[in-house]
């Protein structure tokens, strides 16, 4: 990866398996603050207590729960990947998913692929996650199929040497 206006390359910092994460956990916190008002005002209060009335977790409660839980929140990632290269808790995370070749944002099919092979990565007890923490470049299984990375993205100049700020500044 280089910067404008400079020939050097940028060492590439991946994203670790903590970083992901807490960005993953962020972005289920606001799936379900965006989805739990009006699954209420819909479904009204036993809708958040499933395990009390032995619903499996799998269960689909009706139409409108599945598509603000499952069909809206895929979406989302999707819109999220191609048009921002992260879902807003990656990129409070400061991190970006991008093609491991390339560098470059995704596109709307190895996005997809990258969101289908989520599945293969859960499969079994979610070894494919937690593959990140010993992969050499942070990768999960899903972002080996999807042939992804996830990079974590300066906040700031600081990871330039001088000799690059000033040959930005030129």
């Amino acid at each position: 990866m280089t910067t404008p206006n400079s020939a050097a390359p940028l060492a590439l910092h991946y994203a670790g398996f903590w970083r992901r994460l807490v960005a993953g956990m962020l972005d289920l916190l606001l799936l379900i603050t965006l989805t739990a008002p009006p699954l209420y005002l819909i479904y009204g209060h036993d809708y958040f207590f499933w395990a009390v009335h032995y619903i499996d977790v799998f269960t689909a409660y009706g139409v409108w729960d599945v598509l603000l839980t499952k069909v809206l929140a895929l979406l989302a990632i999707l819109y999220c990947w191609t048009h921002g290269g992260a879902t807003p808790g990656k990129l409070l995370m400061h991190c970006i998913v991008v093609d491991a070749t390339t560098l470059q944002p995704l596109r709307y099919r190895r996005a997809a692929l990258r969101l289908a092979a989520y599945v293969v990565s859960a499969l079994p007890f979610y070894l494919g996650f937690f593959w990140i923490g010993w992969d050499k470049r942070k990768q999960g299984l899903h972002d080996r199929i999807a042939n992804t990375v996830v990079l974590v993205r300066p906040a700031d100049y600081s990871t330039r040497t001088l000799e690059q700020l000033m040959e930005a500044t030129r």
